[in-house]
């Protein structure tokens, strides 16, 4: 698997975050935003006529907090909620989560070692503080999933979600490719997860590009070893597209 090419002036890029643009840590409030990725962002933003995006599983709000003061276009919580070039902010309607909540904290109270996280229409349980927990964390979702209409399970790295199952990263990207300034782009994802491999089905399907962000199976033509290659490339594709922008007279 090879590394990827430098995007051109029609391409439009998707990022996951945790895993991606940044290392995951022990705990989701823990890690660590390199200086200068914000800044890199809004200069591709800005040679690419907007067309960046942020897709994760973390809320819009939480992607916010962690690039302030830039603020792009976003797909939170695997696509429950967006929020486009325009700003408004898009939500999935979602059922009453109150039974399947009530039954994970449960566990959580009896094993403090798991972390529950309650996001807009979803729940996570975070499982990497107690590895040997995994099996009674699925089990335990799963019936949650039970008690709720409309819920889908997504399992990530150490941590397994019910979300609603009409949101999907794959669905985030395609309603940006029918919003300007994304629209008649080629589409970039990059993403580090099980939960990305969606995204990158929908991209190759429509001729774009996906890149995997460390190991593991994947259907990425394309891979970066880490975060730190990645943020290496942002260099390296901005460079390239200031240098066409230059030769091409751009605004």
């Amino acid at each position: 698997m090879q590394e990827p090419p430098l995007p051109d002036r029609g391409s439009a890029l998707f990022f996951d975050f945790d895993g991606t643009l940044t290392d995951i840590a022990e705990h989701p409030d823990a890690v660590i935003v390199a200086p200068d990725i914000p800044q890199r962002l809004a200069a591709l933003a800005r040679a690419l006529g907007g067309a960046v995006a942020v897709v994760s599983g973390r809320p819009v709000d939480e992607i916010d907090r962690w690039l302030q003061p830039l603020r792009l276009p976003v797909a939170g919580v695997h696509g429950a909620e967006r929020r486009g070039a325009d700003g408004f902010l898009r939500r999935i309607a979602t059922p009453d989560l109150t039974p399947a909540r009530q039954l994970v904290e449960a566990l959580v109270r009896r094993e403090p070692a798991l972390r529950l996280e309650l996001k807009p229409g979803a729940l996570a349980l975070h499982y990497r503080q107690a590895d040997a927990l995994e099996d009674e964390c699925l089990a335990t979702m799963a019936e949650a999933q039970r008690r709720v209409e409309g819920l889908a399970l997504l399992c990530g790295k150490k941590v397994v979600e019910l979300k609603p199952r009409r949101a999907s990263k794959g669905q985030a990207v395609r309603a940006f490719l029918d919003e300007h300034p994304f629209r008649s782009r080629r589409p970039w994802v990059f993403g580090d997860d099980v939960t990305d491999e969606v995204a990158f089905e929908t991209v190759l399907g429509l001729g774009g590009v996906a890149v995997k962000v460390g190991p593991g199976e994947t259907l990425a033509p394309y891979r970066l070893p880490d975060p730190d290659a990645l943020h290496a490339w942002l260099g390296l594709a901005l460079a390239g597209l200031e240098a066409r922008c230059t030769q091409e007279a751009c605004p």
